[in-house]
C-alpha cells in the first residue's frame, strides 16, 4: 500500500489533498462547536452574575 502511494506523485498528491480536505472540513466542525460552547457559557456566566447581583446567589 505505501509503496503504491509513494510511487506515483500523482497518487501522492491525490493523497495529501485528501488529507488537507478531511483537516479543513475537521477545524471547520471544530470552530462551530467552540463558538456554540462560548456563547453558552457566556449565557451561563451572565445568568451567575445576574443572580449574584439580585442577591439570589451567596
Amino acid at each position: 500500500m505505501i509503496e503504491q502511494l509513494t510511487a506515483n506523485p500523482v497518487l501522492l498528491a491525490l493523497t495529501a489533498f485528501a488529507a488537507f480536505a478531511v483537516a479543513v472540513i475537521a477545524i471547520k466542525i471544530a470552530v462551530k462547536i467552540a463558538v456554540r460552547i462560548g456563547i453558552v457559557a457566556a449565557i451561563v456566566l451572565a445568568a451567575y452574575y445576574t443572580a449574584g447581583y439580585l442577591g439570589y446567589v451567596g
